[in-house]
């Protein structure tokens, strides 16, 4: 194995020291920070450093292979680069210069719906190869245009946000005068004459602004409307009824992003409208993310597969004083809420239909 790396970054520790030189110190806790006390942010890096590989070295090598296919491409890492609104404020040009970069190694992309960059620019720069994420806006129409051009960029998979429904309490940008409206002040102007790169190179791009927003925005919006106009347009929850137009819309992939707390989750069934089964993801004996490390170990799991874990008391085998079976017209219906339902009506067995000799 050939382990290619840049000697004066050989760690990801010494890229974010050499970007906290390069750019302004509120770009800087832009990009690191995140919500209230950052305990998310905590315990997602916790989570990543749990992950044991598990070593084999008696067993014949036979090369290795960091390949994955997901969503019909095969990339080259099981990892790609995730979506951040605002992205020109860190780095000018960066979702273009990310979209390159996850081009030329191919790994996914994933452009933002607030990122500075239209989605037009990044699918011909990415080749058609870059995610979108959408953020959920309150209008139907901004919605399904949005979608349009997605679809019309080559997007092979959607990304709805589903976690965010609002935008989040971030106490570093506030400090930092990166709240909405954006304010600048005295303190941001001398971090900003402290970087000169940073300085000029934004100067030859431009001011950042929401790309993909541009042409819904009212002509001469100003920094204290900006924020009036992003609440107004995206602020809102989103449901199952809200998923159904745009599944119905979308011909490509869809990922929903934070749907759910999967330890918290009804599963039911029932068969010709009566209940037989109740019960919830938190009466499994092993979590679902530990079954989902543990099985992740010898296989690749995708979204769809399925997972038997065994099933919950009310089967019909047991039921007193009689057991109950299927017959043919019954109605099987069985479901998780939030997720949706799957039914199916059963047919009579026909000994011509499988011949076991």
């Amino acid at each position: 194995m050939i382990l290619s790396y840049n000697p004066d970054y050989p760690s990801a520790e010494d890229l974010k020291v050499k970007a906290k030189k390069r750019i302004p110190k509120f770009a800087f806790d832009y990009l690191e920070g995140g919500c209230n006390e950052d305990i998310n942010l905590a315990r997602n890096k916790s989570d990543l450093q749990s992950v044991q590989l598990m070593p084999n070295y008696l067993k014949k090598f036979t090369g290795h292979d960091t390949k994955v296919n997901l969503f019909g491409h095969q990339y080259d890492a099981p990892f790609g680069i995730a979506p951040i609104g605002l992205q020109g404020l860190i780095w000018p040009n960066s979702p273009e210069i990310l979209a390159k970069a996850a081009l030329k190694n191919n790994i996914p992309y994933i452009l933002s719906t607030v990122s500075t960059s239209s989605i037009e620019r990044i699918g011909e720069l990415s080749e058609g190869r870059a995610w979108f994420q959408l953020y959920h806006p309150t209008k139907n129409e901004l919605r399904d245009d949005i979608i349009k051009r997605a679809a019309a960029a080559q997007c092979p998979v959607l990304v709805v946000l589903v976690d965010v429904p609002s935008f989040g309490f971030r106490p570093r940008d506030i400090r930092n005068g990166l709240a909405m409206p954006p304010k600048m002040s005295i303190k941001n102007i001398l971090q900003v004459m402290g970087k000169p790169l940073w300085n000029i190179e934004t100067l030859r791009a431009g001011i950042p602004g929401f790309a993909t927003l541009e042409p819904y925005m009212p002509k001469g919006l100003n920094m204290s409307k900006l924020g009036q106009f992003m609440n107004q347009t995206f602020t809102g929850r989103i449901d199952v009824d809200k998923i159904k137009p745009i599944r119905e819309m979308w011909k490509g992939a869809l990922v929903l992003k934070g749907i759910v707390n999967v330890n918290d989750l009804n599963v039911w069934l029932k068969v010709n409208g009566k209940i037989y089964q109740n019960s919830n993801t938190s009466n499994l004996i092993f979590k679902i993310p530990s079954l989902v490390r543990y099985i992740s170990q010898f296989m690749t799991l995708l979204p769809g597969d399925v997972i038997s874990t065994g099933t919950p008391p009310g089967v019909g085998l047991g039921v007193k004083p009689e057991p109950i079976f299927i017959k043919p017209g019954d109605i099987i219906e069985l479901g998780i809420d939030g997720l949706g339902t799957s039914r199916q009506i059963a047919k009579a067995y026909h000994k011509s239909a499988v011949n076991f000799r």
